[in-house]
């Protein structure tokens, strides 16, 4: 397994973590997810570790706490061996005070998560989303108070706008609080939004990101294609896509998986590994969530590392994803020589 730095800090995560949505399965949303429970969580994760993947990506909101609880009880013995990211933002109740980033919900939601997870710290803590309603400055010292009190040990973002991440990270320095390492955030293939803006914030203020959905809720993995029904037993017919496209992303993921074809014949690969290995060639990319709903799709995930797609294979590859950007970002393609250099991480361990 190969380790990179996470963003501006000294904590090393592997390539690859694994994502807890499928655990619970107790609402119709995240029962689409998967529903696993404590006895196969609890095999995913010995393979996980088997094969080097130590950090474990979770959430409050997951099936309304479940997914938490499974996790904990599924890495009893292990807390020393593993490490931990969760999330809070996302309403947990009807309660008026139940959702955001204020301190009142923060401390309770980082409380709750601490007993749901039976461990006394949290490893990476994420703000699921930006709160809008909340001062910036009255998240992120609430934020810093658990780091200083040993409850969190790092923090990151999740969702974000660019201006977003860049004012937290202004407020942060000014007052010498905890600043953001990292920003999980949706990229793949068929969606390169990211790359506009967020992509040159994490290049300049050294920002790692960590990728969710990188199969785009499973259409870059070959099930998907021109002229064939939708798969029904996948988690898109069944409600549980958090992913939004266009009728204009349809038509380029015909393009995109015409073009992971082709690599595959070339290297022996599946779609999926294809489409995981090309965002680690990416800049700021420092580890991707994976999810499976069983063994055979965690292994076959697993094996996306180990190997890099050729330049020429990733050039392929960039071309039938490529998509013109909005303002101003089109604009500023055109002065290459005035945009941040790209620089991928090399600083890796095997």
């Amino acid at each position: 397994m190969e380790y990179r730095q996470l963003g501006n800090s000294g904590l090393r995560v592997p390539v690859l973590s694994f994502g807890t949505g499928t655990f619970g399965g107790s609402n119709d949303f995240f029962k689409a997810w998967g529903n696993t429970q404590v006895e196969e969580a609890t095999r995913l994760i010995h393979l996980c570790l088997d094969a080097g993947v130590n950090l474990f990506d979770t959430a409050d909101v997951y099936s309304g706490g479940a997914a938490e609880e499974i996790l904990g009880k599924a890495i009893s013995g292990l807390r020393d061996k593993v490490l931990i990211s969760t999330k809070a933002t996302f309403p947990m109740s009807d309660g008026i005070n139940d959702f955001g980033s204020s301190r009142l919900h923060l401390v309770k939601s980082c409380e709750d998560s601490l007993k749901r997870l039976n461990t006394d710290h949290i490893d990476i803590y994420h703000m699921h989303g930006f709160d809008a309603n909340t001062p910036v400055d009255e998240t992120l010292r609430a934020l810093d108070n658990l780091v200083q009190s040993g409850k969190i040990r790092y923090i990151a973002c999740s969702n974000f706008s660019g201006w977003h991440l860049m004012k937290s990270l202004s407020v942060s320095e000014r007052y010498g609080w905890s600043k953001y390492i990292a920003h999980q955030a949706y990229y793949s293939l068929l969606n390169r939004d990211f790359e506009w803006e967020l992509m040159p914030l994490g290049i300049d203020q050294q920002i790692g990101t960590l990728v969710w959905s990188p199969l785009a809720s499973g259409k870059l993995t070959g099930k998907y294609r021109k002229d064939h029904p939708v798969p029904q037993d996948a988690r898109i017919a069944q409600g549980g896509n958090p992913v939004i496209n266009t009728p204009a992303d349809e038509e380029r993921l015909y393009t995109i998986v015409d073009a992971l074809d082709e690599v595959a014949k070339e290297t022996g690969k599946t779609i999926a590994q294809i489409s995981l290995n090309w965002l680690l060639q990416r800049p700021t990319v420092a580890n991707i969530i994976i999810g499976a709903r069983n063994e055979a799709q965690l292994k076959q995930n697993l094996d996306a590392v180990g190997w890099d797609l050729t330049i020429d294979q990733v050039k392929k590859l960039d071309k039938a994803s490529e998509i013109l950007p909005i303002y101003p970002y089109w604009h500023q393609r055109q002065f290459p020589m005035l945009n941040a250099a790209p620089k991928l991480y090399n600083n890796t361990l095997k």
